[in-house]
């Protein structure tokens, strides 16, 4: 079967390889389509970051590259595993990418998602999204209604990195959002914010974005800071109290501190953003308003109610792919396109 592998910094090719056997307690999945996630990128321009260097095995899963890529994906059941009695053959799944040791407890109010060696499905190894099929633990794979199309159900996995930053923040019903960068986890995230009942005030300097913020409805209020004082606009929006809750999803200092400024005393910060280098905060900011700065990482237990969002269409997930491409030319139109013309693409999708 064809997929994607990845061998070092600017070295993925499409190769043949052998199909996953299905042991005991896993679910074959014919891939229907993958997207292609900002990690991705980095591995691509930068790693290996999250992938295993050659000749260094993750502790867990024993691999190291070259390795199967991608874990935003959706599929079809085509086999069921020995000890499998919940799933069924051509039943619509999504998968929860994770790799963890099989010590570790994942039930509800665990934080599965931060033991130790933690990784991911897709860039430390077992299989990836980026091949026609992978065999997955059961206890990773969700089934999803067949009412959602299987283009928009591989866009779960990061509207459910934006679902775990909205619990991580405490926000409710009735509060103002203020999110620092319309990318695709800024966008989902605003999507998953919305749903939710809150008012949302999203910064981006990018068309392309804006506009796709406004087509979708995700936020309330669209702010240029290359057009606007952010900060200005915020607080007449907010009518000077200040956003109850901000989220970083830029990675980008100026950000942060416009979200520091713009925050309501008592308030909340989530860094949504993976940052590759050291950040500045203005600290006695922080301290004379009480600001409550959080990080998030990926999500635990959060794929059951952020599919419901997607089932019940409190969120609809079509809008936010603006490319759909074959394996073959996963380089070319896919990472190409994102290194070289970013700001035009929300989410390349994948056939595999």
């Amino acid at each position: 079967m064809k997929a994607a592998r990845f061998y070092n910094k600017g070295d993925i090719r499409i190769e043949d390889i052998p199909e996953p056997t299905i042991e005991p307690g896993t679910v074959g999945i014919n891939v229907a389509w993958c997207g292609i996630c900002g990690t991705d990128l980095h591995e691509f321009i930068d790693g290996p970051i999250f992938i295993p260097a050659c000749g260094h095995p993750h502790p867990i899963s024993g691999e190291s590259a070259p390795v199967t890529m991608g874990h935003e994906f959706s599929g079809v059941v085509y086999a069921i595993g020995d000890g499998v009695e919940d799933i069924e053959i051509g039943q619509h799944v999504v998968v929860e990418p994770y790799i963890i040791a099989d010590d570790v407890p994942t039930g509800p109010g665990e934080n599965y998602h931060l033991s130790p060696n933690m990784n991911f499905i897709g860039l430390g190894g077992r299989g990836g999204g980026l091949s026609e099929k992978i065999a997955v633990k059961r206890r990773w794979v969700h089934p999803i209604s067949n009412t959602i199309p299987l283009d928009q159900a591989a866009l779960i996995e990061p509207l459910a990195v934006g679902y775990h930053a909205f619990v991580r923040s405490g926000a409710k019903a009735g509060d103002i959002a203020l999110v620092g960068g319309g990318g695709p986890i800024g966008l989902l995230l605003s999507a998953v914010l919305k749903a939710k009942g809150l008012t949302v005030i999203l910064t981006e300097l990018s068309a392309k974005r804006k506009e796709k913020a406004q087509e979708t409805g995700v936020a309330d209020f669209i702010l240029d800071p290359t057009q606007v004082d952010v900060a200005e606009e915020v607080m007449r929006i907010t009518e000077n109290r200040g956003a109850d809750v901000a989220f970083e999803c830029t990675s980008n200092n100026k950000v942060l501190d416009t979200l520091v400024e713009t925050t309501k005393p008592a308030g909340v910060i989530v860094i949504v953003s993976i940052w590759s280098h050291p950040a500045t905060v203005n600290v006695h900011s922080v301290v004379m308003k009480e600001l409550d700065i959080r990080g998030t990482i990926a999500y635990v237990n959060n794929h059951k109610e952020t599919i419901k969002l997607v089932e019940e269409g409190k969120i609809n997930l079509e809008p936010f792919i603006t490319q759909r491409i074959e394996l073959d030319d996963l380089i070319s139109q896919g990472f190409e396109t994102l290194i070289n013309n970013n700001e035009s693409a929300v989410k390349i999708i994948v056939r595999p």
